[in-house]
Order: structure tokens, then C-alpha cells, then sequence
């Protein structure tokens, strides 16, 4: 299905930043120094609008905090919310190879999505990546610009999901709304585990001060949701 708008703009950015999240390791001294640069304007940014608020900062300032000309920051990131939101694209970036690459046996549509998701997750290796993961979380839970961002985000991975079910599986066509749903439901499953996730990184920090969130206690929460999908779908209102 074809993308229209700045829906089309997003889809756009996950050629653009995707060969940076999964570079081979044998990569060029340039490619690296771009991977480099790439990262310190992450880190950078998700501190200054912890710190300042999101609108506290401006792109100048943002640039000139990690010595790079806005010209570079426009050759990796489309916006202020692009850079506030990449620990979160970069996983379903992954995803999105996972799922290109997956062996589908005889599993379900949601079941072959939870485990490219979960092996995106792993490859979230990096230590710092789930600190940034909660610091770009919060930041969205008070920005609304970053969540209208994130929603252009999810409808263009939902199409390029839909898109390689189609081509390597033959799932979907005319009419057939049930990939959809599956990847929606996916895509709620985990919104739901990272709410929870978030929420308990957040209680261990009150009890443990600078205990780092984990990606394994994310994978657990995942795992969890979408085992509750199919008890979501019997719920009725009538009492037991």
C-alpha cells in the first residue's frame, strides 16, 4: 500500500538511518566516525531535553553541543523528534530485518512477529541502549510533537511489515484485513509490555538509585503480552 504525506517522509527515514544501526563490523573508518557522530547526537540530545525540556533545547544548540554543523545532523535525522525517538525506531528498524529474514514454520502471523521482535531485541546489545529507550519514553509522554512523530513512525513500519508478509509469505491482499490486525495487535502487545516495563524501571530507581533498566526485563514484559493477546480477544462482558 502505498504511503502518502509525511507518513511517506518517515517511511523515507528507515532507508536512510538503517544501514547506521546495522553496519557490519569491518565497516570503514568513515562509516564508523558516521555511526560515532550519530550516537554522541543521540546521547547528547536525550540528555538536554531530560534536563531542559524538549523545547528548552534548540537544533543550534543541539549541534553545537556535539561539534557537528546542522548540515550533518540533517544528513542522519529529519527533526528534533527524529534524534528523541531512535532508541525506539532503531528497534523496529531491526525488526523489520528480522522479520525479512524469519523462518516462518507453522507459527502464527503474531507469534512469527513477537520473535523478530524479540530478536530485534537482542541485538539492542548495547548497554546504554535501554537507558535511552526510558529517557526517550518519558520525554514522549510530555512532548506531543514526539508522539505524533511516533505515530507516522508506526504506520509507515506497519506498511513495510505488511509489505514483506505479502512478498516473501503471500499473506494479505484485497480485502484481507488479517495481517493487518496481526501486526497491530503486535504492535499494542508491546506498547503494553513497554508501559509496564517503563513503570518498573521507574519503581527499582526509587528503591535503587542509578539501577539501569534492562532489555532482558523488556523481552520478559513482551513475552508476557502477547501470551495475553488470545485471553484479550475471549474477554466479554458477561461475569464468569
Amino acid at each position: 500500500m502505498p504511503l502518502s504525506g509525511k507518513s511517506a517522509q518517515v517511511a523515507s527515514s528507515l532507508t536512510v538511518t538503517l544501514f547506521a544501526v546495522t553496519a557490519a563490523p569491518h565497516s570503514s573508518l568513515r562509516e564508523r566516525k558516521k555511526r560515532r557522530t550519530r550516537q554522541a547526537l543521540i546521547d547528547t540530545a536525550l540528555e538536554l531535553f531530560t534536563r531542559r525540556g524538549f523545547g528548552g533545547v534548540t537544533l543550534d544548540e543541539l549541534c553545537e553541543e556535539v561539534e557537528v554543523s546542522k548540515r550533518t545532523f540533517f544528513r542522519t535525522f529529519s527533526s528534533k523528534e527524529d534524534v528523541a525517538m531512535a532508541p525506539d525506531q532503531d528497534l523496529w528498524r531491526a525488526f523489520l530485518e528480522e522479520l525479512e529474514t524469519a523462518d516462518p514454520g507453522t507459527l502464527p502471523v503474531v507469534e512469527l512477529g513477537r520473535d523478530a521482535l524479540l530478536a530485534a531485541l537482542e541485538r539492542m546489545d548495547d548497554e546504554g541502549w535501554a537507558r535511552r529507550m526510558l529517557l526517550s519514553r518519558r520525554l514522549a509522554e510530555r512532548t506531543p510533537s514526539m508522539g505524533a512523530h511516533g505515530l507516522q513512525f508506526c504506520e509507515a513500519t506497519t506498511q513495510e511489515a505488511l509489505e514483506i508478509l505479502h512478498r516473501r509469505f503471500g499473506l494479505g491482499g484485497p480485502g484481507d484485513l488479517r495481517p493487518r490486525l496481526a501486526v497491530d495487535m503486535l504492535i499494542a502487545a508491546f506498547h503494553g509490555a513497554l508501559a509496564s516495563w517503563v513503570a518498573q524501571a521507574e519503581e527499582a530507581a526509587d528503591v535503587v538509585r542509578d539501577e539501569p533498566p534492562s532489555t532482558e526485563g523488556l523481552a520478559v514484559r513482551l513475552r508476557e503480552a502477547v501470551a495475553a493477546l488470545p485471553d484479550s480477544l475471549a474477554l466479554t462482558t458477561t461475569p464468569a
